[in-house]
């Protein structure tokens, strides 16, 4: 595994964009309705989401979220890992969740690491191939939901793929704006 430092969290989220865009022969799906998945930016990886200044304490908030998780799923357990951050943590501590995706952490950790920047985010439960965060600063318009909302795509295109109907990034967007966790479940 790699550091997270050497990525470059929108290099990485581009890349991603493309490879999960691309239309072949073997797609289950016709490619229109493929693309009409990440409408209205199809193939063309959009950009960042910009930054989000927030009011709320960050970590307050992941400590609120931290009980909520845990009220709703009791048989949760406490990890402890040495390190600066909640990113840096999955790496730290081997987490494979993506690995159907890509084997190496650290570019996971690398965006997260970013989003704990742009949004506060803040990492407060993993599981085999699913991860949860606190968000201090989620997106408040329905613009800037849909650009974070591509960046969940290129970062976790089973959260959309396969999460709740309908399957498009504005129906997704819908659902971060004002939204103060992010899940994500990799197949």
């Amino acid at each position: 595994m790699s550091s997270p430092a050497s990525h470059d969290p929108a290099g990485l989220l581009a890349q991603w964009w493309a490879a999960h865009t691309t239309v072949d022969g073997d797609d289950v799906l016709p490619a229109a309705e493929r693309l009409a998945i990440t409408a209205p930016f199809g193939q063309s990886w959009p950009g960042l989401a910009p930054s989000r200044k927030t009011a709320t304490n960050a970590d307050q908030l992941a400590g609120e979220y931290a009980q909520a998780f845990l009220t709703d799923r009791p048989q949760s357990r406490l990890g402890l890992v040495i390190a600066a951050s909640g990113a840096e943590a999955l790496t730290a501590a081997g987490w494979a969740g993506p690995c159907n995706y890509d084997d190496d952490t650290a570019k996971f950790s690398a965006v997260i690491a970013d989003w704990e920047h742009r949004f506060g985010t803040r990492v407060v439960a993993v599981g085999f191939s699913t991860l949860h965060l606190s968000v201090a600063a989620p997106p408040m318009t329905q613009e800037d939901a849909l650009l974070v909302a591509a960046e969940h795509f290129a970062f976790c295109p089973d959260n959309m793929r396969q999460g709740s109907r309908p399957h498009t990034l504005a129906a997704y967007a819908e659902r971060l704006t004002g939204a103060h966790n992010w899940d994500f479940w990799w197949d």
